[in-house]
């Protein structure tokens, strides 16, 4: 299968750079599948669950949150704010981030605050219902 090279770059750190086969990116139009040769593209990438496919591997999963994928001449760019594999969320964490966003979403704040918590919240459903996908795809 053809390939193309794809940068999944968290804000601190590397997530994956190399050779991919098939990568799949929730964007504000749904899901995006990208194989070699794509059209060039830029679009808006929204928390879920981020499929790619590296040769000669298993598929893998992983939670991201909000960015931006650039597609152009074979070579992908996916920058988002954070990248989590599933194995490495904490499921106790994440229910507690979403408590607390919940709580957060309940008091009068600023409308700056409220869309923060919004957003923390976002990030904690997301990151639940991928480590529970992954949990059940491993049962």
């Amino acid at each position: 299968m053809d390939t193309f090279q794809v940068s999944i770059l968290a804000a601190d750190s590397a997530f994956y750079e190399g050779p991919c086969e098939s990568l799949v990116v929730p964007t504000l139009k749904g899901q995006c599948g990208i194989l070699a040769h794509h059209r060039n593209v830029i679009a808006v990438v929204v928390p879920g669950t981020l499929k790619y496919k590296i040769p000669e591997h298993p598929a893998q999963i992983a939670a991201v949150s909000s960015g931006i994928i650039k597609i152009e001449d074979n070579t992908v760019l996916v920058l988002v704010d954070s990248a989590e594999r599933p194995e490495d969320i904490d499921a106790n964490r994440a229910k507690r981030d979403a408590d607390e966003a919940r709580e957060e979403l309940l008091q009068k704040r600023s409308i700056q605050e409220y869309r923060s918590s919004q957003a923390r919240l976002a990030r904690a459903i997301n990151r639940l219902r991928v480590k529970t996908e992954y949990l059940e795809g491993n049962k």
